[in-house]
């Protein structure tokens, strides 16, 4: 199967390796982890290219006739790493993240402690978590751990609630400066995407800027941000995705996302090397035939080159 889109050869994939003060986003803190932050390179000066290249991105399309976006940042250096980072691709269920720190940011420590009651009539498929305490009930904490860690869809739309709909969470990523992400449905019709659609879809570059604020600067406070990242880091579902690409031993944070069309497969994650400055990456991928299956390998596979070229 071959992905039949045409690019204009301007727009062919194109990896930056620059310091940070140069590209998009380049005000933001840029922490060491999430709980000491440092200021961000001032520098302008280029930083020497990496072992990553548009042709090895390029070689991973055709390998896995997918359609590939990266966007990643070395927030010690600086450095990043762009391939089809301005592009559009559905963000599935990586929202579930952003949805969970939008809370935290909104709601009060008591708040977040407030069980939630739903009936049965609000389940939908994929939740694993919520299916099992219709009774009980769930606090917004609880939901959010259900929605980051599991990627459970009710969780997911009952995190909605707690917003005031999408458009909640749309507020909530542009008072950290995202203009480009659309967040327009809920859970699932927010999966039902073909290419070029713009509900529920974001960029590489958006969605890894926007886990950076989140993760690792000062939108959160020190607790939320510390929750937010212990969610990150305990997820479930990212065993064979970036955390497959990355050395053993470095610590992962991440949330993935796959669409039930177009074999839509994303993983957003921050990744601590030992002893150094985090990474924050964003790899994102479809495929051109509707009922086409993903493989999580081009994910791994992407983030393997992005951590040779940003350490």
């Amino acid at each position: 199967m071959k992905y039949a889109r045409v690019r204009h050869a301007a727009l062919a994939g194109l990896v930056l390796l620059s310091m940070a003060a140069c590209g998009q986003g380049s005000t933001r803190t840029s922490p060491t982890s999430p709980t000491s932050p440092t200021p961000p390179a001032t520098t302008t000066r280029p930083v020497p290219a990496g072992k990553a290249s548009a042709t090895d991105f390029k070689r991973l399309e055709r390998t896995y006739a997918a359609r590939l976006g990266v966007y990643a940042v070395n927030t010690g250096t600086g450095r990043e790493v762009a391939y089809h980072d301005s592009e559009r691709f559905a963000y599935a269920s990586t929202f579930k993240a952003f949805a969970a720190a939008a809370v935290l940011r909104k709601h009060s420590p008591h708040d977040m402690d407030e069980v939630i009651k739903y009936s049965g009539d609000d389940l939908i498929d994929h939740s694993p978590v919520t299916g099992k305490n219709v009774e009980a009930g769930m606090t917004l904490r609880q939901l959010c751990d259900a929605a980051v860690r599991h990627s459970d869809n009710t969780a997911a739309n009952l995190l909605f609630d707690a917003l005031g709909g999408p458009q909640g969470l749309a507020a909530a990523l542009r008072a950290v400066g995202d203009t480009t992400t659309r967040v327009e449905r809920r859970e699932p019709a927010l999966n039902q995407w073909s290419p070029g659609a713009t509900p529920d879809t974001t960029t590489p570059r958006a969605w890894a800027e926007d886990l950076r604020a989140f993760a690792l600067g000062d939108t959160l406070g020190k607790d939320e941000r510390a929750q937010f990242v212990k969610w990150l880091q305990t997820n479930t579902t990212g065993d064979e995705l970036i955390r497959a690409g990355v050395p053993k031993g470095w610590v992962v944070g991440d949330k993935t996302g796959g669409g039930g069309v177009y074999a839509v497969r994303n993983d957003i994650a921050v990744v601590w090397p030992p002893d150094s400055a985090p990474l924050v990456m964003a790899i994102m991928s479809n495929r051109g035939t509707e009922d086409a299956d993903y493989d999580n390998k081009l994910i791994a596979e992407a983030a393997s080159l992005v951590t040779k070229a940003l350490t």
